[in-house]
């Protein structure tokens, strides 16, 4: 199978004259099904439409989107695997230095806020061509959202990008309904019927069973009526369930819609209100449609130009890894999954998998290690109860909280086959699982079966999992268990290891500034780790990404599903405080984690005692003088 054309010359060689649709992407092209574009481009192509790829043009020049051509049906816009601001900027917004899905970890290939710039870029060269966005970053920007970067409240992205859709989660549905809509001839303004997709208009007479939100300028004016807002996105976030949404955009602001800027009550201009509408998300893949997406041709390698630059690295974690589930009705309050994938639970078959394994095997450079076979949540095989597939899941509750489900169908059974059958694969050695476990629904099952065989056979020296913090209080905050449930976790595992023989660690992955965290939470986790005698390595500070319940809080200052105030840290210098007392070990943190301690009142965790936290530093000048 050959790549996908990316340049005139591959067109020719090909035979096609002009494309179906141009897809450009933040991302280097890798035709690999866990790169969002390769899916997309694949699934079209086997829906008998052509599609070329122009990976990381230069945003500079409009020429760089010009280099194939204006295509037949429209062109495809999508920042990447990331949202691009994640992608070039750490949780403290300092510049990252490399780039893992740019060819030689180059940093710099794509722009800040790609898909707006690459939508206006297609807007200059081509004007009204129909233009699609898509992919996570589009995805989660699809309404008013809180922005980290500019500490703002931005539009959706239709209204400052000029796209004419957005084709938001898992978008195999709603692209080729999309694609088919056009090539029969109708007008990318006339669709507006497509679940999954977001769209702009300025009549609400052929919008039926919809519920109107805060006009973008109150919500802008009031943080409390944000919160409301966001809250009623995430309950509309289900396919079963979810009514229409409605986002009105007026008075005074300026965007660019369509390719038209509009700008509504500017002087001498009567006030025009422009409406986002949201139809209800598409509905999720059977297991027959999932193993249709990943049985797609994929040349499962980096485009051959990469070459000479040392490939893509982001290539290299996910090319002996497998794809087993996606979706997740984890619930996390920081984590979009929610807004993307969804929380019911879609799973490939177990030939499927296993025929990727033995496609797998072949490749010259495999050692014989599987390195994951997972998703969102490794252990979440089958949705999180019976009705979800057929009634969707409960608006007003969660699965796994604040405790599991009584309806939750906690089993690993057919994870557990899926396992034996991948490790009885010749020239497989190993199968490890490096996706996140949840604890919690590991012990809500009865079985042990899955327990022992990921102590035994699926880890290597020691197991990552993510009880985040200790404080009751902040688990709350971030939709997560309590701790004495990990504690109960941590004592299963020791047990496990030593019925099995093995010897192995627990890694566990925490979180500093979450809201609800003051200095006090900060201390509390502090002393977990000194009893613990652990320092972790690396802490990831909370860092407020684009449509999570966490950076709804961060920005309001309130918790969208019971309105109440939530202690939220912002000051710069705290939080490295707060991340310090976590590797308070560390001699560089020393004067960090002194102020910390003063600022929390625990000036008493500072001294030579078994319970303190660190000695006093000595005065060489008094020491001189003895």
């Amino acid at each position: 199978m050959d790549f996908l054309p990316t340049t005139p010359e591959e067109m020719r060689k090909q035979g096609i004259r002009q494309l179906d649709f141009v897809y450009v992407c933040g991302d280097a092209y890798v035709d690999h099904p866990s790169f969002g574009h390769a899916i997309i481009s694949r699934l079209l192509q086997a829906h008998g439409f052509t599609v070329g790829i122009l990976a990381q043009p230069d945003w500079r020049k409009k020429e760089s989107v010009m280099a194939l051509g204006r295509p037949q049906l429209g062109f495809l816009v999508s920042a990447g695997n990331m949202d691009s601001m994640v992608n070039h900027y750490t949780v403290s917004k300092r510049r990252r230095q490399t780039d893992a899905y740019t060819p030689g970890g180059v940093m710099g290939k794509r722009p800040d806020y790609a898909v707006t710039v690459y939508c206006r870029l297609i807007r200059q060269a081509f004007g009204d061509v129909p233009i699609i966005a898509g992919g996570i970053e589009a995805s989660l920007r699809r309404l008013a959202h809180y922005d980290y970067w500019s500490d703002s409240l931005k539009p959706s992205v239709l209204m400052d990008s000029g796209a004419d859709l957005i084709s938001y989660g898992m978008g195999e549905r709603s692209i080729v309904a999309i694609a088919e809509a056009l090539e029969s001839g109708l007008s990318v303004r006339d669709i507006t019927f497509i679940e999954g997709t977001c769209y702009q208009t300025r009549h609400l007479e052929d919008v039926y069973d919809y519920e109107l939100l805060p006009s973008y300028e109150e919500l802008r004016k009031e943080k409390r009526r944000y919160a409301e807002s966001f809250y009623t996105q995430y309950c509309n976030t289900d396919p079963f369930t979810a009514k229409r949404l409605v986002e009105p955009y007026h008075t005074g602001t300026s965007f660019l819609t369509n390719g038209n800027d509009v700008a509504a009550g500017t002087a001498g201009q009567a006030s025009q209100t422009v409406y986002v509408v949201q139809n209800p998300p598409a509905k999720p893949l059977t297991t027959m449609e999932m193993d249709d997406v990943y049985d797609l041709p994929y040349c499962r390698a980096w485009h051959p130009s990469y070459d000479a630059q040392g490939g893509v690295p982001a290539f290299a974690e996910v090319k002996f890894s497998l794809v087993s589930n996606r979706g997740c009705f984890g619930g996390c309050s920081f984590c979009a999954l929610t807004f993307h994938q969804g929380r019911i639970v879609q799973v490939r078959s177990h030939d499927s998998i296993v025929r990727e394994a033995e496609q797998m095997t072949e490749e010259p450079d495999f050692k014989g290690y599987i390195h994951d076979v997972g998703g969102p949540t490794a252990n979440f095989r089958h949705p999180a109860c019976k009705k979800q597939m057929e009634k969707g899941v409960c608006k007003n509750k969660q699965c796994l909280f604040p405790e599991p489900c009584k309806n939750l169908d906690a089993d690993h059974s057919d994870y557990v086959k899926l396992l034996r059958r991948l490790r009885e694969i010749p020239k497989v050695k190993k199968v490890f699982i490096r996706s996140g476990i949840r604890f919690d629904y590991l012990l809500a099952d009865s079985s042990q079966a899955f327990f022992r065989d990921l102590v035994k056979y699926h880890i290597s020296g020691q197991l990552k999992v993510a009880p985040e913090h200790v404080s009751d209080r902040v688990l709350e905050m971030m939709g997560k268990p309590k701790h004495s449930v990990y504690l109960q976790f941590t004592e299963a595992y020791q047990k496990m290891n030593r019925a099995c023989g093995m010897d192995q660690y627990l890694v566990p992955y925490l979180m500093s500034s979450h809201p609800g965290c003051s200095m006090k939470e900060a201390v509390e986790l502090a002393l977990y780790l000194r009893d613990l005698n652990y320092m972790p390595e690396q802490v990831q500070d909370f860092y407020p990404t684009p449509s999570t319940i966490s950076t709804c809080m961060y920005y309001t200052g309130l918790d969208p599903r019971t309105m109440k105030p939530v202690y939220v840290e912002k000051n710069p210098h705290r939080k490295r405080l707060q991340r310090a007392l976590i590797q308070y070990r560390n001699p560089k943190n020393y004067e960090l984690v002194v102020e910390a301690l003063k600022l929390a009142g625990r000036t008493d965790l500072i001294g030579y005692g078994p319970d303190c936290l660190i000695r006093p530093r000595r005065d060489k000048r008094r020491d001189k003088r003895r």
